[in-house]
């Protein structure tokens, strides 16, 4: 080839990265939404749409299903209560409508099309070029929609998005948006609509539609479970493990939903918050000799799992010392105003002694839990339970299928070590509603992931349940020993003393204090008419660092509390009782906060 021509291409190649980065930058939340699941070929969706507000709920009498264009732009993927959307209206939101042109590659012709959700608040309707493509509920789950025969290569179409969201209704999930109009007590600003990227992808019609993959430590092996779009036997499945670069394990297998991938790991790395080794994984199905669908993906090997009232990770009794953390950003509310952020949280958790989070009542998106994987980092997977009436059978029925999404959609990372679907369910009354469905919920949830345990409601109202979980808020150290000591012959403590009659007797769990702390230090420019902590507020910050140390070791004392769940992270609107700032920068010495938690070491000695 002449210097001219390399010269030549090499320009364009510099002009086409160029070009694509530029367009990155542009959009925001440009990275790929799914890193357990990744493919070559998509096209991100986020940045500016229009959209109007449809409070009457006529928008399907006006046609708006057809609309070209609404009167408003919003920036996807942040929900039109924040600042980062352009709209930030804060008052309710019963119905709002979306619109956007999708332009679809002239390569995807004979494709399956995918339109992905990370997630959209509450009730979603999807239409293409005015015809309706699906209907999906929930709050945090993530949903695909398959819009080949709706679309054409090489042609522009017409996307509309229609979200009811009826906060207040008692039948869906809503975590801690406020019902009032105002942001109070531990209530915060409302999330409507579309919150997390939108995006969609190409796939071969015979391609792999999703994985479970458990590792298994004991026997040295991780076994994969496939499931395809379409069945062929014809095809081959080939599965590469890898240590960096080098391949340590392959297996190929018959392209069947009732195919098992069993993949030696001699001598396996284990996952851990102290040593996060993370194996990478491809996938590819190959049909006469040509691969049709490459799937990128990860594992860790790790195991978890409780017994003897201890939770046990990699066959070791492990204590938990985690962090409550609600997922609020100033700017994005439940959206993180870009992958670092997210990154960010979690180093900050790092740094002030924590070794995981309770996600806290709202479905976090699966780039939190890449970076958990990557950075070693345990965490709990929690749904936005608050605002569900836990006594009616509709509301349940709900809360049930948006779930199993969750689930399904989560179960492979390693990080996540906990299912506690349910917060604080204080107001479940004894009809037989609420005792069934946690039962259901329970047995559910290890139908379909068996490898973790599962802590029903936080905070007592347990019903079937391998954690037992507390909360309390006293800061006097000889009360909190007293209530945490177990006394032979009585039932420990527990949140809901009076309803023992019907909810479950404890029955040698694990027992963890996973609401705790709560101590506010307020800066004189972020009070608000409203800010609040748990108890009275400390005069000087040498008396914070005392009652937080008191109350650390006052766990640590008792021998029963298996882990603990620090009350919080960071600020949230009026609830100033974080480590951090809500704008994430420090509050303390950091050095010191770290000192106080790690305390308590991660390995436990059950010779002491």
């Amino acid at each position: 080839m002449k210097l001219k021509t390399i010269v030549s291409t090499l320009a364009a190649a510099l002009m086409m990265l160029s070009a694509t980065t530029a367009a990155q930058a542009q959009t925001p939340r440009p990275e790929y939404p799914r890193p357990q699941f990744e493919r070559a070929d998509w096209k991100n969706l986020n940045g500016t749409w229009t959209y109007s507000f449809d409070f009457g709920k006529t928008g399907n009498q006006k046609g708006w299903q057809n609309s070209n264009g609404f009167d408003g732009n919003i920036t996807v993927p942040f929900c039109p209560e924040s600042s980062l959307s352009g709209v930030k209206h804060t008052d309710f939101i019963n119905s709002i409508w979306y619109q956007r042109r999708i332009n679809i590659p002239e390569a995807w012709d004979g494709k399956k099309i995918l339109l992905n959700f990370g997630a959209v608040d509450y009730e979603a309707f999807i239409y293409i070029d005015g015809k309706l493509v699906r209907k999906h509920y929930g709050t945090g789950s993530s949903f695909s929609c398959d819009i080949t025969k709706f679309v054409k290569g090489g042609q522009i179409h017409n996307l509309v998005v229609q979200v009811l969201d009826d906060l207040r209704s008692g039948r869906q999930l809503g975590g801690k948006q406020s019902f009032d109009l105002n942001s109070g007590g531990c209530m915060y600003t409302r999330v409507t609509g579309i919150w997390q990227t939108v995006w969609m992808e190409a796939v071969a019609a015979e391609g792999l539609k999703s994985v479970y993959a458990v590792p298994d430590i004991d026997q040295n092996q991780l076994v994969i479970h496939p499931q395809f779009y379409q069945e062929n036997a014809a095809n081959k499945l080939v599965v590469t493990l890898y240590d960096g670069k080098k391949a340590v394990s392959t297996k190929t297998v018959v392209c069947g939903n009732n195919s098992v991938v069993v993949l030696p790991v001699k001598n396996p790395k284990l996952w851990s918050p102290e040593s996060p080794f993370l194996y990478g994984l491809t996938y590819k199905v190959v049909k006469n000799g040509k691969t049709i669908d490459e799937v990128k993906s990860y594992a860790g090997m790790r195991k978890v799992h409780v017994a003897n009232g201890y939770f046990y990770l990699n066959n070791k009794p492990y204590y938990q010392r985690l962090v409550l953390d609600q997922g609020y950003y100033p700017d994005g509310i439940w959206t993180a105003p870009s992958d670092e952020a997210l990154k960010k949280d979690i180093e900050l958790g790092k740094a002030a002694g924590f070794n995981g989070a309770r996600l806290h009542q709202k479905s976090f998106e699966e780039r939190y839990y890449y970076w958990a994987d990557k950075l070693g980092y345990i965490t709990w997977g929690e749904s936005a339970s608050w605002g569900l009436d836990v006594n009616n059978d509709l509301a349940v029925r709900n809360f049930l299928s948006e779930w199993a999404e969750l689930v399904e959609r989560d179960r492979n990372h390693p990080s996540l070590v906990t299912w506690t679907p349910l917060n604080e369910t204080w107001s479940a009354t004894n009809s037989g509603v609420y005792t069934r469905f946690v039962t259901d919920l329970y047995d559910m949830t290890k139908s379909m992931d068996g490898t973790r345990p599962v802590n029903d409601a936080s905070g007592d109202g347990h019903v079937k349940t391998d954690i037992w979980s507390v909360h309390n808020y006293e800061r006097d150290p000889q009360k909190l020993k007293e209530a945490f000591n177990f006394k032979p012959g009585q039932e420990p403590y527990r949140n809901q003393m009076d309803k023992k009659d019907w909810l479950a007797c404890y029955d040698g769990q694990p027992y963890m204090v996973d609401e705790f702390g709560g101590l506010a230090w307020i800066r004189e420019s972020e009070r608000k008419g409203n800010s609040w902590g748990y108890g009275s507020e400390i005069k000087t910050m040498e008396d914070f660092y005392k009652i937080l140390q008191n109350e650390v070791e006052a766990l640590k004392a008792c021998k029963n509390v298996t882990g603990f769940c620090y009350t919080q992270l960071t600020d949230v609107e009026q609830e100033q009782n974080g480590i951090y700032y809500y704008d994430r920068t420090p509050k303390f010495d950091m050095k010191r906060i770290k000192a106080i938690f790690e305390s308590i070491p991660s390995i436990i000695d059950t010779n002491k």
